[in-house]
């Protein structure tokens, strides 16, 4: 959420600079706007390897109860 902020605080900035010809302002709208890019991938990243570990610990976990189950048979 934080990263779309961040964006269009970034093109806010952006705008302004832009009409009123403050070059600084508009840099500095840009680099927000990179900024919340970057988080946005970041999240979206994290979002993923969350996922992944959730799977393994899964896998793992039904691992874990199959090898039980064999032991416990015998």
């Amino acid at each position: 959420m934080a990263g779309k902020t961040d964006q269009v605080k970034g093109k806010v900035k952006e705008a302004v600079g832009s009409l009123t010809g403050d070059k600084d302002l508009e840099s500095e709208g840009k680099a927000d706007r990179h900024a919340g890019e970057a988080k946005e991938k970041l999240d979206h990243a994290q979002d993923k390897v969350e996922e992944a570990i959730d799977k393994a610990k899964d896998k793992a976990e039904e691992a874990i109860d199959k090898a039980k189950d064999a032991l416990h048979r015998k």
